[in-house]
């Protein structure tokens, strides 16, 4: 936490936490209080030793083409120094991502009372370094005898669409817009019964005697006693919109779900392309390490840079001078792009393009791949194409922006307003990154093509079309302008079979494996525009030991596979919710976008599945049965 001029921990979270559910500008619960991660421009890594920049070049490049993100040139982790086991209290301990209290309204557990951060009247207490987690403010006023009572967060803020947060105008609600008629400085007491239903909770002026239940401030009349967003955006040291915001503000409760979403980018370190070395790979990913650098100063950098000192010990400085140079070369060939700020980063292909030609590149410490001896086993001849082992693989992911309220759609980044990281256009962005293994499974062209024609005009696929524009009218429905369009980006009829039989796969290994389903993660592959294909990627990255443990690739071994594929698919056939599972498909005015899937036969978790549990239907891979279903829909009619 940061207190003007010094820090204090309150707390400890993992890496990955700063991407998905703690970042900037997220509101993290502490036992005693909450705070708010600030923006980039508080963060510090002068003290952070031993950390190295995140390299991704591929990633780095698509992520310099979103708006304001164009003087981006390097990610970095979060700062951390080790010492804190050693020393808690020592200087490692002033060493991480800055918080401040939020919000700055606090109650007293034992009086009521409702006071504010700045009245002088709560003392922040933190004694225990090798609890951080005990932190706590207290109410030091005389007319507590004894032990100073514990002051918690006062629990409502305020949040708009355009990603704004603000404290609740506790004072203003209670006086219905006007000012204490007997206090300029009025104190308020908030009597919480329990519960999080704002009706629970009473707010009174001791001063003039006014009060005003909670419940006013929800709903349509929420929008009559609120006042209009302000605009604040207080990651950003307390920065306000010029003018205002304007827009009506919804009142959030502490812990709320829908209080911050991160929008990331994230992508696989595969190599650049066909023929290419170890050390072609290692130069494209420090090159801002090389670009300018002599060769008669290798000797420096392998002496004092970490990365040439750890990653570059095979090669004397001929052999990298020369392939520094063909990359320059490369470079100097190529085209320069049009700006293409507001387009949706294209990550997948060359992720595609190297599993399709995994003997075209030679293994890396990051990305390793082998075919399986034989090619695909005999029993699986008729289901996929290709089998290949992920032996070794890293998955950076970056933290770009956030939103509140509403989700970002990752296929479509404008439909909902972002909030940036920093004040400016940031030179650096947060990242993360994780290594695993996986298994990847390519299905035949023939097949998915074949099968597309089939169902492009069945009502199946018409009603799953129809819940698509739905779900988007109706998510964005404040957004919707003239030039709104239902089906955009509708992600295709391939999709939902390669996306149900992923699924089918990931709750089949996760059974036999002995990893938690929530390690696995999918990436689903259907091509480009002019170039279908049609793969999954079945993969661990967790932060840890267990994503590197060599049990995921071992299932696709010859003598594991066609059980497991066989047993998924037979699964399949049959829900213990059947017939209502078998026989759902979304309906008029529904905005589900799923058919046949359920938590018993096909929901994953949040962190496994990479579109939020949709697009799902088991009687696109397999037939289903029950009463009045279409024939020919399956894309896999004989189950093996």
């Amino acid at each position: 936490m940061r207190d003007e001029g010094h820090r204090r921990r309150v707390g400890a979270v993992r890496p990955s936490h700063l991407m998905f559910t703690s970042g900037v500008g997220a509101l993290v619960d502490l036992p005693n209080f909450a705070v708010l991660v600030r923006g980039l421009d508080d963060w510090n890594h002068t003290h952070a030793y031993g950390w190295e920049r995140i390299n991704e070049p591929r990633l780095l490049e698509e992520l310099r083409k979103l708006p304001g993100n164009h003087k981006v040139e390097e990610l970095r982790p979060a700062p951390w120094t080790e010492g804190t086991d050693q020393d808690p209290g020592g200087p490692a301990a002033g060493v991480g991502v800055p918080t401040t209290p939020f919000p700055s309204n606090f109650r007293c557990t034992a009086c009521d009372d409702l006071v504010s951060l700045d009245s002088g009247m709560l003392t922040f207490e933190n004694a225990n370094p090798r609890r951080p987690h005990e932190a706590r403010f207290t109410h030091n006023v005389g007319k507590h005898k004894g032990k100073k009572p514990l002051a918690v967060a006062a629990r409502f803020v305020l949040a708009c669409t355009s990603g704004h947060l603000d404290e609740f105008p506790y004072s203003l609600f209670v006086h219905k817009g006007a000012e204490c008629a007997k206090a300029s400085h009025p104190k308020l007491r908030m009597e919480d019964r329990g519960g999080n239903v704002g009706a629970n909770v009473e707010l009174t002026c001791i001063n003039c005697g006014d009060h005003r239940n909670m419940r006013d401030a929800g709903g349509e009349r929420g929008l009559e006693s609120l006042p209009r967003c302000r605009g604040r955006h207080p990651h950003l040291q307390q920065q306000f919109e010029p003018g205002g915001c304007g827009k009506p503000p919804k009142v959030l409760v502490l812990g709320a779900s829908n209080q911050w979403f991160s929008q990331m980018l994230s992508a696989l370190a595969v190599p650049s392309g066909a023929g290419t070395t170890e050390l072609d790979n290692l130069v494209e990913q420090y090159w801002d390490m090389l670009k300018d650098t002599p060769k008669d100063q290798y000797a420096v950098l392998r002496q004092f840079a970490p990365p040439m000192r750890d990653h570059f010990g095979k090669w004397d400085d001929d052999a990298v001078h020369e392939a520094a140079g063909r990359h320059r070369a490369a470079l100097e060939g190529q085209q320069p792009e049009e700006d293409g700020a507001g387009v949706s980063p294209d990550l997948l292909t060359a992720e595609w393009e190297a599993f399709t030609s995994p003997g075209s590149h030679e293994p890396t410490p990051d990305f390793a791949l082998r075919r399986l001896d034989g090619g695909v086993p005999e029993g699986l001849r008729g289901v996929f194409t290709d089998v290949v082992q992920v032996e070794r693989l890293r998955e950076v992911r970056v933290l770009t922006a956030f939103t509140r309220l509403d989700s970002p759609d990752k296929e479509d980044p404008t439909m909902v307003e972002t909030v940036r990281l920093s004040g400016g256009d940031p030179t650096w962005l947060p990242a993360s990154e994780v290594r695993g293994e996986g298994i990847f499974l390519r299905v035949s062209e023939d097949l998915l093509s074949g099968w597309e024609k089939r169902v492009a005009e069945s009502t199946a696929m018409h009603l799953h079309r129809e819940a698509y524009g739905t779900f988007r009218e109706k998510r964005y429905s404040d957004r919707v302008g003239s030039g709104f369009e239902r089906m955009r980006l509708w992600p295709g009829e391939r999709y939902i079979a390669l996306h149900t039989l992923s699924h089918l796969l990931v709750r089949a290994i996760a059974l036999d494996c002995g990893y938690n389903a929530a390690s696995l993660s999918e990436k689903i592959y259907t091509g480009t525009e002019g170039e279908p294909g049609g793969g999954i990627l079945i993969y661990t990255a967790v932060p840890d030991a267990e994503g590197t443990l060599g049990g995921l690739v071992s299932q696709a071994e010859p003598g594991r596979l066609p059980h497991l594929v066989r047993q998924a698919l037979r699964g399949a056939l049959r829900c213990s919710s059947d017939p209502l599972c078998a026989e759902r498909l979304p309906q008029a005015q529904a905005d589900f976008l799923h058919g046949a899937a359920c938590h018993v036969c096909l929901f994953v978790s949040e962190t496994t599945c990479v579109n939020g549990n949709r697009f799902l239907d088991r009687r696109f891979v397999v037939p289903v049965g029950g009463a009045g279903q279409e024939k020919g829909l399956a894309l896999y009619p004989e189950v093996p």
